[in-house]
């Protein structure tokens, strides 16, 4: 039954990709349209009524700004929410994410931009439908962040889907039910959860650390979840689970696909679940943010193309030109700028781009890294003038630097010269203030990051300057690439 449901859903699907398949032909036809969507949105705004927009041809009349910068006007927004604002939709709800120089930025959810996330799904679960497994089950855990310690039960993906969708798949998810006081009493409802879905096919995360760390949960607790688990699992997989390395592939013999993040910091972690699922074909996810959805893997495609019919994109080169996706070029490195339908016009994302090739008239984008100025090694995004601010109580003593380190699970490393405070006291107020930033706040609770380290020494500066990714011989605040911390 599930095999035919699954096959209507491809029925479902195949309109939206096939609309996108035309749409790659003429990416700027394409582009046209939807920027001529969102200039005719802008124009009823009080935004747009400021830039004197009228048509396409104002384009060049919007500037291209940060968050920073259209703070003011989203905080106006939330305060009058049935005014039009930055947008004239109706907001359905507001998501936060971190913030470039504070701990949070809100990004409204309107009908459109829902709907913008809905046609990419339906294109990506087209796609994996017709040219990836062959699913059966289609039973699915979309990753959920739980709220810790509310009355809530957190949300998955299917949060950002329209309601006809999330009715289609409901079926085929993994649900968690419960109110979750701490980690630990999520992370022991998951397991049993997953435990307990033998045909489960399919794990849609972000970072892989997520499914990393929640393994070793499993097998940190293995005794314990076989006792739990005695009648509601075969005795195949109960004896499974008491081994002392678990084999996963074994355990969840039907899984065929993971979803997640598979480049830069991710790397690690991925290659990681690849040898705990050697058989499962595991797909990076494409460039997609609390903003806006932006790439697609596409299997035939060997690549991540642009979601050109939803959202405008524009990019721009170490020389400060702005160019259109016709006028990339291949190998070259760019910073991405979007146009999306729920309010957010031109808007420096903070991403970084690099064409890999081309599918038909469109380039394939690869991600190759947030800005110069920001570290992200689960997902945190930590920029340089929220880490000056943390630190801020340190840079008094002189040599102050925070570096991420790779790891298993990674964490950041305070470097100092001297110190006026014990170490554990350094630690406590740091991790205090670091955790004001949202992302990294999660990151911490669901073990994906370790508190972070402090390093005294006075050689510190020393080594810094000596390393070749610090160029000049200048530190700053905050490194944003993993280094080696083999200091003597």
């Amino acid at each position: 039954m599930s095999q035919l449901f699954i096959k209507g859903l491809s029925a479902v699907f195949f309109p939206f990709y096939q609309k996108f398949h035309l749409d790659l032909q003429d990416s700027q036809k394409a582009q046209n349209k939807v920027k001529n969507k969102v200039i005719q949105k802008l124009t009823k705004t009080a935004y747009g009524s400021k830039l004197k927009l009228k048509n396409l041809e104002d384009w060049g009349n919007i500037p291209i700004v940060d968050y920073d910068s259209l703070k003011p006007w989203i905080a106006q927004q939330r305060q009058q929410p049935n005014s039009a604002i930055i947008t004239p939709e109706k907001i359905h709800f507001w998501e936060c994410t971190s913030g470039s120089t504070g701990s949070k930025k809100w990004i409204p959810y309107t009908t459109s931009l829902l709907a913008s996330f809905s046609n990419m799904f339906c294109i990506w679960a087209y796609d994996l439908i017709s040219n990836g497994p062959a699913f059966s089950s289609g039973k699915t855990y979309l990753c959920i962040s739980p709220e810790i310690g509310t009355t809530g039960q957190g949300i998955d993906d299917s949060k950002y889907l329209n309601p006809l969708l999330k009715w289609l798949l409901g079926r085929f998810l993994l649900r968690i039910k419960g109110h979750f006081s701490t980690v630990e009493d999520f992370r022991w409802s998951l397991a049993c959860a997953l435990l307990q879905a033998p045909d489960l096919e399919t794990f849609s995360l972000w970072s892989p650390s997520f499914l990393t760390t929640q393994l070793d949960f499993i097998q940190t607790n293995n005794r314990q979840l076989q006792s739990c688990l005695v009648n509601k699992i075969s005795s195949r997989r109960l004896s499974l689970l008491g081994e002392s390395e678990i084999n996963w592939s074994e355990l969840w013999s039907e899984l065929k696909l993971i979803s997640c993040w598979d480049c830069n910091y991710a790397a690690d972690s991925a290659e990681i679940l690849k040898q705990y699922f050697p058989k499962v074909f595991l797909q990076g996810k494409g460039l997609l943010a609390t903003e806006a959805p932006m790439t697609i893997p596409l299997i035939p495609v060997k690549g991540f193309v642009p979601l050109l019919n939803q959202v405008v994109f524009e990019f721009l080169t170490s020389e400060g030109e702005i160019c259109n996706l016709r006028e990339l070029e291949v190998g070259k490195t760019y910073e991405l700028v979007i146009s999306q339908l729920g309010g957010l016009s031109r808007y420096r994302i903070g991403d970084r781009i690099q064409v890999s090739h081309w599918h038909l008239n469109t380039p394939c984008l690869n991600f190759v890294g947030r800005g110069e100025q920001i570290s992200d090694l689960v997902g945190e995004k930590l920029n340089i003038e929220f880490v000056r601010e943390c630190l801020n109580n340190f840079l008094k003593w002189g040599f102050c630097c925070l570096v991420p380190v790779s790891g298993n699970p990674p964490h950041y490393c305070l470097l100092l010269e001297q110190a006026q405070e014990e170490e554990e006291e350094i630690i406590r107020k740091l991790e205090t203030a670091l955790q004001e930033n949202f992302h990294y706040r999660k990151a911490r609770q669901f073990g994906q990051l370790d508190r972070v380290k402090v390093i005294i020494n006075p050689q510190v500066s020393q080594w810094l300057r000596g390393n070749k990714r610090l160029g000049d011989g200048k530190y700053p605040i905050l490194v944003t690439k993993p280094l080696n911390l083999n200091i003597r």
